[in-house]
């Protein structure tokens, strides 16, 4: 028998008309986040502090590639992420020397850790997604902005690595479903017409996205996260998923326009700096109403365009769920 949240997730998908919204948002947690246990006891802090109906689990970006030798550092961003030091891919030459990485050891080891505890802390009340970074994402952490000329003037190198990074991130997906998750995050960063042609990445991109998913489908609540401006969008809302998530107040589609171009559960409605930042609750209020307006009150999950800034207004939280929730 279902949990109360997961039966409301349930019924946004199907498109049935909620007597509340689902309402969920995430953030980083510097410093917290390069532990197991000390990014699970932040995000089930956050977790029981607003009682989300949906738990995204939010690992700092790093920890896709840190194993493979990537260094960061914190130094006060207010999304949470930290600054990138030193790549593992300082050439194109290096694209062959991504090794496997077994993700039970090293920083892969501690966030299924992390999803262990997260999974067992929430006790089944409200179902959680991991954080799972596209494999082009993952390469463009390796080697910065420059695998958009790597992948034109070099693509077997780089669709060797694309192959390597794919068959980690199968495992680690995987594994995150093994303890209990109820599916993906899938974070896709570089499928915009400002970095890429839609050729480049139906050939960069999708098919090694795809290989995830289909590992993903062992759950039942997969979100894809479309990031950035221009985003491809009706390319990755083909992908099988139960939801979608992008900055629809910054960039096409609408709410509005996307409902008719997906027939899953659509994630957004607040403007993260704008509103959730430096709004006030009213402001908060008021968008939630227009999100809610523009779908007729079907297939929707307030929430933020992307993480919501660490220094974000408890009270502006409060009236993005009452507003949710009717109160």
């Amino acid at each position: 028998m279902g949990t109360p949240k997961r039966a409301l997730l349930e019924a946004a998908l199907a498109g049935e008309p909620l007597e509340r919204l689902p309402v969920a948002l995430w953030r980083h947690f510097p410093v917290d986040d390069q532990r197991a246990e000390s990014l699970a006891a932040a995000t089930l802090h956050f977790q029981r502090t607003w009682d989300f109906d949906l738990v995204k689990i939010s690992p700092s970006s790093n920890y896709c590639v840190a194993d493979w030798g990537v260094t960061t550092r914190w130094e006060g961003n207010q999304e949470g992420t930290r600054t990138y030091l030193a790549r593992r891919v300082r050439r194109p030459d290096d694209y062959g020397e991504i090794e496997m990485l077994d993700v039970r050891r090293g920083m892969l080891g501690e966030m299924v850790r992390a999803a262990e505890l997260i999974v067992r802390g929430v006790s089944e009340e409200a179902p959680c997604v991991m954080t799972v970074f596209s494999p082009l994402t993952v390469l463009r952490y390796l080697r910065g902005d420059e695998f958009v000329v790597d992948l034109r003037r070099h693509p077997d190198a780089v669709l060797h690595a694309l192959e390597v990074v794919t068959r980690v991130y199968e495992d680690f997906v995987a594994a995150v479903l093994a303890v209990g998750c109820a599916g993906i995050f899938l974070a896709v960063q570089p499928a915009t017409y400002a970095l890429l042609s839609e050729e480049e990445y139906r050939r960069f991109g999708e098919p090694f996205d795809r290989r995830l998913l289909a590992v993903a489908e062992r759950g039942w609540f997969n979100v894809l996260h479309a990031h950035g401006q221009d985003v491809m969008w009706d390319l990755l809302a083909a992908y099988p998923v139960q939801a979608i998530n992008w900055h629809d107040r910054h960039t096409p589609p609408s709410l509005a326009e996307a409902r008719a171009r997906f027939d899953g559960v659509l994630v957004g409605g607040l403007r993260q700096w704008e509103t959730l930042l430096r709004g006030t609750p009213e402001d908060v209020r008021a968008e939630v109403t227009d999100a809610r307006d523009q779908v007729e009150g079907r297939g929707l999950i307030v929430g933020a365009g992307c993480v919501i800034p660490v220094t974000t207004p408890l009270g502006n939280i409060r009236a993005a769920v009452e507003a949710a929730r009717g109160a």
